[in-house]
């Protein structure tokens, strides 16, 4: 019995991380490549650390496939050569819950200080702030480095003015700036 008659519709949900070499055309390739066998992309992210990149992606396919199948054609791509190329099966449904939407960006700069990603996040934690998004770079100045963390983050409205006190309290005891905006439905779609 073939698919059209009478069986349900198959899917398998991939999660993909890849690291390796940044280059031009990499997105491009992955995405092609992945369109070309019959991947839809849900959730993805892409970024330059340093010299190097990473792309991660749940990848949903209509009919089911394996992950090693996914692995072997990704790594026959030129632009990923020596790149680290994981894909497993994810276990997880692809729609979020309201907890998953961005209501909030908050940004801490300064000089560099050891656990600042621990310390912040434990404040979201007490005020009940789910962390959507997080990047952190670093920039090099005329006096050396300055380093940005950014949070995209969803707070429970009766609970954001609150938050913004603590993280401000708790930026200043390490002598780094604290900004936090909520953002508008546009900004989310940008941010998210």
């Amino acid at each position: 019995m073939s698919n059209t008659q009478g069986q349900e519709r198959v899917s398998s949900n991939l999660l993909i991380s890849i690291i390796g070499r940044d280059r031009v055309g990499v997105v491009s390739a992955v995405s092609s490549y992945l369109f070309e066998i019959g991947a839809n992309l849900a959730d993805s992210a892409y970024a330059v650390l340093g010299q190097g990149f990473e792309f991660s992606c749940v990848a949903e396919f209509a009919t089911l496939t394996t992950p090693e199948e996914v692995q072997e054609g990704l790594a026959a791509l030129d632009l990923l050569e020596g790149a680290r190329i994981a894909v497993t099966s994810f276990p997880f449904n692809l729609t979020r819950d309201d907890s998953g939407t961005i209501t909030h960006v908050i940004e801490v700069k300064g000089g560099d200080r050891p656990g600042l990603v621990a310390r912040i996040s434990e404040v979201l934690v007490d005020y009940d702030a789910n962390i959507v998004r997080m990047n952190s770079r670093r920039i090099e100045t005329e006096a050396g480095f300055d380093y940005r963390t950014r949070f995209a983050v969803n707070v429970p409205a009766a609970r954001a003015t609150a938050l913004e006190s603590a993280l401000y309290n708790t930026a200043g005891s390490l002598r780094l700036l604290c900004v936090m905006e909520p953002v508008s439905v546009a900004t989310v779609a940008a941010t998210d």
